[in-house]
């Protein structure tokens, strides 16, 4: 079964960083799709950053382009998601994703079966 344990979340002024740690655990496949989509209160859940494992079909949200960065380590099977310059707007809670595959560029959550519980980032002004 496949479980994902995100970490790493806080609160921070406007213009800190912190990183987000999501370990995952019961995957049979070698290569599969990782992801990170956030929800803010009243808001829609939107896809923030998504990667295969093997490094490959990196992807940015237009939001975060620049200032996040998606990362996997396969030796400890974790995804991270470095945040800088952190704004107001980033606030929300931020889940982790994994699935078989995914479309490039999309982020539709649909498409993941495997969901973390969810870490809360709070940025201030």
């Amino acid at each position: 079964q496949v479980h994902l344990v995100e970490s790493g979340g806080g609160s921070v002024q406007a213009g800190g960083s912190l990183t987000l740690s999501c370990a995952a655990s019961g995957f049979t496949y070698t290569t599969y799709c990782m992801s990170w989509f956030r929800q803010a209160p009243g808001k829609e859940r939107e896809g923030v950053a998504s990667m295969y494992t093997d490094g490959g079909s990196i992807y940015y949200d237009s939001s975060v382009k620049g200032r996040f960065t998606i990362s996997h380590d396969n030796a400890k099977n974790t995804l991270y998601l470095q945040m800088n310059n952190l704004k107001p707007d980033d606030t929300a809670m931020y889940y982790c994703a994994a699935e078989h595959s995914c479309a490039y560029g999309t982020m539709d959550d649909y498409e993941y079966a495997h969901w973390g519980q969810g870490t809360q980032v709070t940025v201030s002004s």
